[in-house]
């Protein structure tokens, strides 16, 4: 019986997901008798391990979920909006059926993006907008849905009508639509209960250790999404994203680095990514268009970049 869609090597990331959750309840539990230096590198650890997770581990599942069975796939999305803190699900709608679809457009003529993500968003006369404010007011807004959501168990975590955004991505076919809508519901009825969880292991750790980290992951993730398309040419889809092709990199992080060729085929496996670069290498290779030498959470140290969005000439760099 054929058990993984793709590829068995999707375990290593289930197996990623599981180890977050029980290295985050271990975390917990040693909270109280820890030293003040363990508290903060743990804290920063948590955080990395959320920013991984949803960067890569849920990122790539939203794009092609792991397996045949949909039923072990909404076991994966309940274990992940625990881990993300937030309701994968959503995630996929937002990312999948918006970013995806707009690839960080610029302020069109209503005064804003059809990508919510687009570091156009809240930038002037045709610039991105700032760094900290991109990175620090997204994790701020993400953070304050995420605690309206907690509050809506009143109504069993359901989707109002003031949550039009998804509502109106979600799909208008059903049964898909009411499976979509009843997973969000799940999703974030996971992520509440973990909470709740957390707490009475160690209402400690989930308050000055849990929360800190989560809010730090958040930034994290909008500096590498960020980075991910500072400086690309947001009217070229060969040219509107930025990749970085370090074996290491790719190695870690289950070829992340392939952005550009992400984008041109969203909805290719990780493993395909490098095959997709050079189905699409006479494409990429006659577009100038921007290949970092970092990672694009370090996006800041890539100093010579190219400001493809100005009409600048010149190679990739």
């Amino acid at each position: 019986m054929r058990v993984w869609k793709n590829t068995p090597k999707d375990a290593l990331l289930l197996g990623f997901s599981v180890a977050q959750l029980a290295v985050m309840l271990w975390l917990a539990t040693t909270w109280n008798g820890a030293s003040i230096p363990w508290r903060v590198a743990s804290t920063a650890g948590v955080a990395v391990l959320i920013s991984y997770n949803i960067i890569v581990v849920s990122h790539l599942f939203t794009h092609v979920p792991w397996f045949v069975s949909a039923r072990l796939n909404a076991v994966v999305s309940l274990l992940n909006s625990i881990n993300i803190g937030q309701s994968v699900q959503a995630y996929h709608l937002t990312h999948v059926r918006n970013h995806h679809r707009f690839n960080n457009d610029r302020i069109g003529e209503d005064g804003t993006t059809r990508d919510r993500s687009s570091t156009y968003r809240s930038g002037k006369d045709g610039e991105h907008s700032p760094l900290l404010r991109y990175a620090v007011s997204g994790a701020l807004d993400s953070l304050v849905g995420c605690g309206r959501e907690i509050f809506h168990v009143h109504r069993l975590w359901r989707i109002g009508d003031d949550e039009e955004i998804l509502l109106s991505l979600a799909s208008r076919r059903e049964p898909r639509r009411g499976r979509e809508l009843l997973q969000i519901r799940a999703d974030r009825a996971a992520h509440c209960l973990s909470l709740v969880l957390f707490a009475a292991v160690s209402w400690q750790w989930a308050l000055m250790s849990y929360l800190p980290a989560f809010f730090l992951a958040l930034t994290m993730v909008n500096v590498q999404n960020y980075y991910r398309h500072y400086g690309a040419d947001p009217g070229d889809r060969a040219a509107d994203s930025v990749s970085h092709y370090s074996r290491l990199y790719n190695a870690l992080t289950f070829n992340d680095g392939y952005h550009q060729e992400h984008h041109l085929s969203p909805g290719s496996h990780w493993s395909q990514l490098p095959a997709v670069r050079e189905r699409f290498r006479a494409r990429l290779d006659g577009r100038t268009r921007i290949v970092s030498p970092v990672p694009a959470m370090l996006g800041f140290l890539h100093i010579r970049r190219s400001l493809l969005h100005h009409g600048s000439a010149g190679g990739p760099r």
